[in-house]
């Protein structure tokens, strides 16, 4: 069964950075491209960024563009969500989440195109 674990939130000072890893399981990584999204209290779950099959192609919310990068290690299995100058607006769980594709140089973040998702790993930035 496929599975996805994130792991790397905490609390940070605005400003700040965090780094967050994705480790997948049960499915071949490099068969699928890799969506970040998060979720704040009271507000639905959104796409910050995803990275194609071939690592080649990513794509960021207007929201994080300049200040997150996502990538991706298929020989670990793992995906990483590196996040900078962080504000407190980017306060929200934050999750991970695989879609298999026939493409290998493209990506989407729309939330309906995943099917299987971690159980995602809380990020606080505050003073």
């Amino acid at each position: 069964q496929l599975q996805l674990v994130e792991s790397g939130g905490g609390l940070v000072q605005p400003g700040g950075s965090l780094r967050l890893s994705c480790a997948v399981s049960g499915f071949t990584l490099d068969y699928y491209y890799i969506g970040w999204f998060r979720q704040a209290p009271g507000k639905e779950r959104e796409g910050v960024a995803c990275i194609s099959r071939s690592g080649g192609t990513t794509n960021y919310a207007d929201s994080v563009k300049g200040r997150f990068t996502i990538s991706r290690d298929n020989a670990k299995n793992t995906v990483y969500l590196q996040m900078n100058g962080l504000k407190p607006e980017d306060t929200a769980v934050y999750y991970c989440a695989a879609r298999f594709s026939i493409g290998t140089s493209w990506c989407t973040f729309l939330p309906a195109d995943f099917r299987s998702w971690g159980q995602g790993t809380q990020v606080t930035v505050s003073t």
